[in-house]
């Protein structure tokens, strides 16, 4: 009779998730004419509901830019009504090899170029996108090409315009006496972030010491200095035909740049979130404060129930509604001063309808507050 040997089986990945954990989606390669983009998906197809596209920035990649915000709480709440698709640029994915030497990395338009393919592949008509810094730029190019496949816009530090000469010399002056490492942190941190050399600052310049694929990171680096100007116009032809949402911190690199975007959008479509206390990268450090922001930009889309008034996590701020027969509000009460509220609205025409059942008032318009003793328009 054959003895029976013990065998020691070892599973290497779960079968089940831990209660709680987040979905680590589906990773897939798409081929495009500008080479192979890598892309993961989270969740199922929802009928009538675009999907939510991000697009990461230079230095990162969709979980060191997205994975703090997209995994909050409150946002695990909003997502789990959308497919959500990051998107990494070519190189960028974790674990990717450098690019051979000569290698034509695509321009920012070609990036944005890509976005077709990607949403041919997973079989989805439009999307919200949300976008940081340079995939913020690439997200705007495709909604100015394919406007009809855009039902919102999210841009996080936005620079629409291409670099002038001063810029280009600054540039290049700098890059004699400092590493592509620190300029690229310097693009992603404000000046008070780097000087106190944050955690964050820390963790993002150990990524890039460390990053076996930063010749790839220097070619997207690269493509962003060497964007075209979007030339948006107030009132003209070259505008975004969606609602959109810029973001931006207080004292952040790109706080002129994207205040200059503001004033050439369209203010009845355009949201502002100018947000205190956020540094560089506001969905990493107020990941609270953004995520009730995005709830009510997808709730004046009416894909989302009525949500009743809320404390931000973060601050002392409250969002709440009122609803005017074919036009509507967002607002913001602060607490200033002696504890008086203030409430600063912005009216505006009614958003694209979603059918004829959606259960909660749009919105749009500007959402403001006030600082500490400040009664003007100011900043979240």
């Amino acid at each position: 009779m054959t003895e029976l040997q013990e065998v020691q089986i070892t599973e290497e990945k779960p079968l089940l998730r831990a209660p709680g954990a987040p979905d680590p989606g589906k990773k897939h390669t798409v081929e495009t004419p500008y080479g192979v983009v890598t892309i993961t998906i989270h969740g199922t197809p929802k009928p009538k509901r675009p999907a939510i596209l991000t697009y990461h920035d230079v230095g990162q990649n969709h979980h060191s830019c997205f994975d703090t915000l997209f995994h909050y709480e409150d946002m695990q709440e909003i997502i789990k009504n959308f497919v959500v698709i990051h998107v990494d640029a070519p190189g960028m994915e974790e674990g990717a090899p450098a690019f051979p030497l000569g290698y034509q990395y695509p321009s920012l338009d070609q990036l944005a170029d890509m976005i077709p393919c990607i949403l041919q592949y997973v079989n989805f008509t439009s999307i919200i996108g949300i976008g940081v810094g340079a995939g913020a730029y690439a997200l705007a190019r495709y909604s100015l090409s394919h406007p009809d496949t855009v039902e919102g816009l999210v841009l996080i530090n936005i620079d629409p315009n291409a670099k002038g000469w001063m810029d280009w010399a600054a540039h290049k002056l700098t890059g004699l006496t400092s590493s592509s490492s620190e300029m690229i942190l310097a693009h992603l941190f404000s000046q008070e972030e780097l000087s106190k050399n944050t955690e964050l600052v820390q963790q993002q310049r150990d990524i890039l010491s460390h990053a076996t694929n930063l010749p790839n990171i220097q070619l997207y680096w690269s493509s962003y200095n060497s964007r075209r100007d979007l030339s948006l116009e107030r009132g003209g032809d070259i505008t975004f035909k969606c609602p959109v949402m810029l973001v931006v911190g207080d004292q952040a690199p790109h706080e002129d740049a994207v205040v200059e975007c503001n004033s050439k959008l369209d203010p009845t479509q355009t949201s502002f979130l100018k947000m205190a206390d956020s540094g560089g990268q506001p969905q990493l450090t107020q990941p609270g404060k953004l995520t009730e922001a995005f709830k009510y930009f997808v709730q004046g889309m009416g894909y989302i129930a009525y949500i009743p008034d809320k404390k931000l996590s973060q601050g002392g701020f409250i969002l709440h509604d009122t609803p005017v027969p074919l036009t509507h509000r967002l607002s913001v009460q602060c607490r200033i001063g002696r504890r008086e509220p203030l409430t600063l609205t912005h009216p505006v025409p009614e958003q694209r309808g979603r059918g004829a059942t959606a259960p909660c008032p749009h919105h749009g318009g500007v959402l403001l507050s006030a600082g500490p003793g400040d009664k003007t328009a100011s900043h979240l």
